[in-house]
């Protein structure tokens, strides 16, 4: 492999080579990076992705010159302390609606109101694709091939995304019930 300079160089020229070169270069330290904050691996693949991506868009700024590497990890350790934010406000919000929960007379209409105000506090900390392929499954009723078309992934990673999420939400919502 060519020296590191000369390959964020030619990323900042538009080159999609140098690019898949410097993204395979750091997909490795970058999830793992990551997976130490977030503990989570898809989630953690999703966010170099996603800061990959805007590196790519921004390419002309980039300044070959200035250390890319602690640019890099910046932002990957930024996108996962928000990652984390977004997931405890999430569960305080569970909490609150909870305590509201307990304070009611009619249980029977609140607790269906609670479960549904979990069940979007839930889904709101899903990793973006996974929660892009539920709400396209249930919410537009989209069968599982033409989401994989759409979205261009297998229809078999389709079905094991819903899978997942749907365990996901029946988890948080019934361990939030019992609390």
């Amino acid at each position: 492999m060519e020296a590191l300079d000369n390959i964020i160089a030619k990323v900042a020229q538009g080159d999609s080579n140098a690019f898949t070169q410097l993204y395979n270069y750091y997909k490795e330290p970058g999830i793992r990076f990551t997976m130490s904050i977030v503990k989570d691996e898809e989630e953690a693949e999703n966010m170099l992705h996603e800061v990959f991506i805007k590196i790519w868009n921004r390419r002309e700024q980039i300044k070959p010159e200035l250390n890319f590497n602690s640019y890099l990890f910046t932002c990957l350790r930024n996108m996962a302390f928000d990652h984390l934010k977004k997931i405890e406000r999430s569960q305080q919000m569970q909490v609150h609606y909870l305590q509201q929960m307990q304070n009611h007379d009619d249980h029977e209409s609140d607790a269906e109101e609670v479960k549904i105000l979990l069940l979007r506090t839930a889904m709101a900390t899903l990793p973006a694709k996974r929660k892009m392929i539920l709400k396209l499954n249930v919410e537009e009723g989209k069968s599982y091939q033409e989401i994989a078309e759409m979205m261009r992934i297998s229809k078999n990673t389709v079905k094991n995304q819903l899978v997942k999420a749907k365990q996901f939400l029946r988890c948080r919502v019934d361990l939030s019930l019992t609390l």
